[in-house]
């Protein structure tokens, strides 16, 4: 089995500046960490680097961060940090990410924005600049604002754009678990009838605040494959924001007032949860796994071009073009 994780995080507060990050998150999340929780059962895995979310004058520096650990972490492509509303500030801001190889798209976290920034005339000014490079846009959404990114795709069909983490629907715990709402399921119907849309099946363990089930969560994974179809999934870890909850059995680390820590196998848990659910469906587990990441960030191997004959100017006189 292989793996592309399309929603990997990481951070080091010893590198760049983070305001968000405290409690079991205020700790290093980096290649010593990665390699501490590989995902198991699988014959190759990679990764697409989401941003974390530095201060926004460090956007770029934790591109070159990234950058410099790629190979050693299997990062193939990153989604970088970016302010699509900010005119010419946007645009400078693009124009330095686009020396970067790597960067095969961008994430503006709306999900701290009011509803209807994405559909102002500034995002989607940035969004047309993003489409024009060719790049993907990383939708970082609450419920509420699902039908803005359907208004953006609608007005920018050569924007391909993913929904982070199912567009972060209210999902409960395992013990109260909650129901897809028919407004969360209705937006993402309306989402996906745009082609450039796609969504990540990621997210959802920390939804649920750490504590959650396959059976739980299923109902919305189902929810959106009747929207986007098993080609227009991806998988994607949310490492490590999904593997922070309450301790998990046995851990002999667990903190003793019992509040949320590390879970080292909410990794794995959630990749097996996933491929249990896709194979009982009957669903393209290749695709969801890997092919739909690689096809969206364009990591694959770029086609070999056709060797062309030299023909010399004078077979292009005669018409032998």
């Amino acid at each position: 089995m292989r793996v592309i994780d399309s929603h990997l995080h990481l951070w080091d507060e010893d590198v760049l500046t983070y305001t968000w990050l405290e409690g079991p998150y205020a700790h290093r999340f980096a290649q010593a960490e990665l390699d501490h929780d590989r995902l198991t059962g699988v014959n190759e895995e990679t990764a697409i680097f989401v941003q974390a979310e530095t201060v926004a004058e460090q956007f770029l520096d934790e591109v070159r961060w990234v950058e410099h650990h790629a190979e050693a972490l299997g990062v193939v492509g990153i989604v970088a940090g970016a302010r699509l509303d900010r005119g010419i500030d946007t645009v400078t801001h693009l124009g330095e990410l686009s020396a970067h190889p790597l960067v095969r798209g961008v994430r503006h976290m709306l999900q701290n924005d009011d509803d209807g920034l994405a559909m102002s005339m500034a995002f989607v000014t940035g969004a047309r600049e993003l489409a024009g490079r060719g790049w993907t846009f990383d939708a970082c959404i609450r419920a509420s604002q699902v039908p803005d990114i359907a208004r953006l795709a609608g007005a920018i069909p050569e924007l391909q754009i993913v929904v982070d983490h199912l567009g972060k629907p209210s999902v409960g715990t395992a013990d109260a678990p909650t129901l897809p709402s028919p407004e969360w399921v209705r937006d993402l119907d309306e989402l996906a009838r745009h082609p450039n849309t796609f969504c990540k099946l990621s997210g959802l363990p920390a939804e649920a605040g750490g504590t959650w089930s396959a059976a739980q969560l299923e109902p919305f994974l189902d929810a959106a494959a009747d929207a986007f179809g098993d080609q227009r999934l991806m998988w994607g870890s949310d490492w490590p924001v999904s593997a922070i909850g309450p301790a998990e059995a046995g851990d002999h680390d667990a903190p003793e007032d019992g509040s949320a820590t590390y879970q080292p196998t909410a990794r794995t848990r959630w990749l097996e949860v996933v491929v249990a659910w896709a194979n009982a469906r009957g669903h393209d587990v290749d695709a969801i796994l890997w092919g739909t990441a690689e096809r969206f960030y364009g990591t694959g191997a770029a086609p070999e071009a056709p060797e062309r004959e030299r023909r010399g100017i004078r077979g292009w006189l005669r018409g032998d073009r």
